[in-house]
This record gives C-alpha cells, structure tokens and sequence, in this order.
C-alpha cells in the first residue's frame, strides 16, 4: 500500500522541465532523444508528451502512454555515492536533473509514494500514473558503465510515466497536484517490486493484469506471467542486441 494519502502528499514543485532532440547515440550513433535540456520558458503538455521532445524509438519510448518521464532528483545522492567509483562519466551526469532521459525533475516525490491511476494537475495539464520504466540498455551508454540498467532495475529507482488526459502548458516552478487516487494498494513501489523481486506471485500478477489504469503492455506481461509460470527473458532489453 502507498505511505501516503491524498491528504498527506506533501505540496510538490516540478524543480526543472527537460525536452530532448534526436540525436546519434552510444558508439553504433543509434537515433535517440535521451540526452535532454533543461527548459525556461512554459511547454506545451500533448497526449504524445513535451511540445519539441523527441524520441529515437517511437515503438519503445514516447507515445500515449509513455508521454512524460519523471524522476525523483531525490534518488541523486545514492546514485552518486554507489557510482562515484565505477564510472567518472556516471559521476558527470548525475550533478544536474536529466540524467536518466526525464522529462520532469522533482524532489519529495519517490516510487513509494506514487500510485497507478494517480492523477495529478501538472501545471495547467491533467496528467496520469500509466507505468513505472523498465530501464534498457541506452542508460549503460549514458552513465558509461555497462551495468547500469540492470542496477536501476534491481534498485527500483526507476522512474513512471504519465498519459495526458487533458493537455495544457507547464514550466518549471509549476506544482504537482494529486487530485484523485483510484488505486491506494498498488504503489509503483510495490508495482516494481511484484515486475522485479517477486516475479511469479501469481496471486499479485493476476491482480495487477486487472488494473485499468495499468499501460496494456504491463497487463499484458502479467498475464503472460500467469499462464507459462515463467518470467520473460529481460537481456535483450537490459544489454541490447
């Protein structure tokens, strides 16, 4: 269950806003949008994300149900202390937000206290919790350390995403509000903990592929779960091809 209630949510400034432009990425320059930029001025918030962010992969990244990626700056410190001696290029990327290709940078707001089904008023848009990430493979070229991936998923500092369920215009120093909380008892924390830790509770899986606000993909991969009793094959996704 989330630790916290819709009354108890601290009041929760989106610190920075980040865009990113398609450019050649890792060493084989595959087209990605991860490297993003900070913005000053008020963006557009569409069904498909960020007015001018773009995206390299459009069947694994953006769209409907990926349109916006937060993550807590609170995870920074951690991040920085367990890489410091592993990668100066991890070192370097984490003083500044943008670090994991987010688009939304805040503090006071974890994994553990974000629902599926949250909705919240992001700026003057209507936004809503859709998933957590499921890291791959570009992090480990972004950080230079090929276990990165697969150190995001195993530390469930991942990230969520939001769907647009009405459009409007964000800046940085705008509040994120919860207005409604559907699904109390599944926290991403918990979410991520039944994807990663707890791979075959058929009891939780069956529960999770029946949550409406969950991204179909993720319903899909429950019950997938359920009815081979085996989990899927994450390489490709955590090393790349």
């Amino acid at each position: 269950m989330s630790r916290t209630t819709l009354a108890e949510l601290p009041h929760v400034t989106i610190d920075t806003v980040l865009i990113g432009q398609v450019r050649p990425f890792g060493p084989r320059g595959i087209p990605s949008g991860i490297d993003k930029r900070p913005l000053t001025e008020a963006v557009a918030v569409t069904t498909l994300g960020l007015a001018g962010d773009g995206q390299g992969d459009p069947k694994h990244h953006g769209g409907p149900e990926k349109a916006l990626h937060h993550y807590a700056f609170d995870h920074y410190p951690a991040w920085r202390a367990e890489l410091a001696d592993i990668s100066t290029q991890a070192s370097a990327v984490l003083w500044a937000p943008g670090a994991f290709g987010e688009n939304l940078s805040s503090s006071g707001l974890t994994e553990a206290d974000v629902c599926i089904g949250d909705r919240f008023r992001l700026g003057t848009a209507l936004v809503e919790v859709s998933q957590a990430r499921q890291p791959c493979w570009k992090l480990n070229h972004r950080f230079g350390h090929a276990g990165i991936s697969r150190a995001v998923q195993e530390s469930l500092r991942t990230g969520w995403y939001y769907r647009v369920i009405e459009e409007g215009e964000l800046r940085a120093g705008d509040a994120l509000t919860l207005v409604s909380r559907p699904y109390p008892d599944w926290s991403l924390a918990r979410l991520l903990r039944v994807l990663y830790v707890e791979r075959l509770d058929f009891t939780a899986l069956a529960e999770m592929a029946e949550l409406p606000p969950l991204a179909e993909s993720w319903r899909k991969l429950a019950r997938q779960r359920v009815a081979r009793h085996e989990v899927e094959d994450m390489e490709k996704r955590l090393a790349g091809g």
